[in-house]
């Protein structure tokens, strides 16, 4: 596979807590270089960015990340100040405390109210895979696809795993294909981002593969 198709599946990542304004508009010049599918950044930098890369680039940003516990109604009030700022997409991530208390409807209605106040813009779901058993990766498949997401993505990068091939492999195969897979999280190399695409995954959350193609470019 092209190395330039890849970068065009990228969402090139900074969510470092002490990024700095230079270091996103550094990033958002790498992506707009490279063609990147967007770049997604923290909250407080999105309007910032917007105003650098204009209609450039899409910009993407995190909502309840990277733990998940916020209220429902700091999901849905983050998502609607993310998008007035500017962002194009927004990554939120599940409850994961409901989830491991089996508390289906209330999972499902967290994601419905983020739904709901990104309306019009691209909204993944994160489901953090590494915290799961099998049944409830099963679950949370049906219910993301359900809700009316756009993606479902694997993983914050923040816990204790990234993507794995067999998670890839088994959101691909549960979600209907209108709800796209994003893999996220430990892509630190071609072959990585390569098997991952091959198993189905549209979107990629890394910052390596833009160095690799730097790192290409100078050699």
């Amino acid at each position: 596979m092209e190395l330039s198709e890849i970068l065009k599946t990228c969402d090139h990542t900074l969510l470092r807590v002490d990024a700095t304004s230079q270091e996103i508009m550094t990033l958002c010049d790498q992506a707009m270089r490279f063609q990147c599918a967007s770049v997604c950044i923290p909250p407080c930098h999105v309007a910032g960015a917007k105003r650098y890369v204009g209609d450039r680039l899409k910009i993407c940003t995190v909502i309840g990340f990277p733990n998940g516990y916020n209220s429902t109604a700091v999901k849905a009030f983050e998502t609607a100040d993310a998008i007035k700022n500017g962002a194009d997409e927004v990554d939120m991530v599940v409850n994961l405390s409901m989830v491991k208390d089996a508390c289906w409807e209330e999972v499902k209605n967290d994601i419905l109210a983020v739904r709901k106040a990104s309306e019009g813009k691209i909204l993944k779901v994160i489901i953090e895979c590494c915290l799961l058993t099998e049944e409830e990766k099963l679950m949370l498949c049906d219910i993301v696809s359900k809700c009316g997401a756009d993606f479902i993505k694997t993983s914050t990068g923040f816990s204790k795993g990234g993507a794995t091939r067999e998670d890839v492999r088994l959101m691909r195969e549960r979600c209907p294909q209108q709800v796209k897979v994003k893999a996220a999280g430990g892509i630190s190399s071609l072959q990585d981002a390569e098997d991952f695409l091959a198993l189905g995954a549209e979107r990629l959350g890394t910052s390596r593969i833009v160095k690799i193609a730097m790192e290409q470019t100078q050699a």
